[in-house]
């Protein structure tokens, strides 16, 4: 976005945004103002509806846009073109909740490839309203005779709409860089979680493995191999050490 001078009119470039329905993402598309002493003329890559309640009301002839003169009408566009920002970040918003959601419950790749999805398309955003804010405000205060005074007070609030979306914006920032911090640590906890268990289960088979490897040395003089009730005794007293390491680490709220 920028604003350029030519004393007898002013040349405005915008970004407009919208979402795609398709996959929730963000496109942008440039919009061209000229604002002369009696005319106003818009430019758009590609048709949307975006305007469509001002050429409405303009057809209809109610309201101040047919009493007041052009810079009022130019006005009219850059307030729908900031206002269209607040419906893309209430998608993204909505966006933010579903991934928060996903996050807390069932955590996948597929969160994280979302996640990455949404911090992009709010670069996006960020690039086309930071620069819309100098815009406006080269407006407010400038000193072109094509911008009534009463028409400067419209650009202010506009200009204070901008600083919502903006304010809103690095909110949204915030909670995305959160959110992937939350993601790392689902998956760490998830791995722990699984190291865990196998932890657990390789240290009660380290005391079976040693009395298996014990009682599997070929020696002739063993004892305990002779006797009737050796191996039903040593299958006890395996089961046993199971049974105490389970109540143990049942006890510690390992398991």
């Amino acid at each position: 976005p920028k604003i350029e001078d030519f004393g007898e009119y002013l040349f405005i470039v915008l970004r407009m945004l919208a979402c795609n329905g398709n996959n929730n993402g963000i496109f942008s598309e440039q919009i061209s103002i000229i604002l002369g002493s009696n005319y106003v003329i818009s430019l758009q890559e590609r048709e949307m509806g975006v305007f469509a309640t001002l050429r409405e009301r303009l057809r209809s002839g109610k309201g101040r846009m047919r009493k007041l003169g052009a810079d009022y009408l130019a006005y009219a566009l850059l307030d729908t073109v900031v206002d269209n920002y607040f419906s893309v970040l209430e998608k993204i918003g909505e966006r933010i909740e579903i991934l928060e959601q996903e996050l807390v419950s069932n955590p996948t790749p597929d969160t994280l490839n979302a996640i990455h999805k949404l911090k992009s398309d709010m670069i996006i955003i960020r690039k086309s309203v930071w620069p819309l804010r100098e815009v406006i405000a080269a407006l407010e205060r400038g000193d072109s005779p094509l911008i009534s005074d009463s028409t400067r007070v419209y650009l202010r609030d506009v200009y204070d709409h901008t600083i919502q979306v903006i304010d809103t914006l690095e909110t949204f920032r915030e909670m995305i860089s959160g959110m992937l911090d939350i993601y790392l640590s689902s998956v760490s906890n998830r791995l722990n979680e699984v190291m865990k268990v196998l932890t657990i289960i390789a240290t009660i088979f380290i005391p079976l493995t040693f009395i298996v490897g014990v009682y599997g040395m070929n020696f002739k003089y063993m004892p305990e191999l002779e006797s009737r009730w050796g191996y039903p005794a040593v299958l006890l007293f395996m089961l046993g050490i199971v049974a105490g390491m389970m109540v143990y680490f049942r006890k510690k709220k390992w398991i």
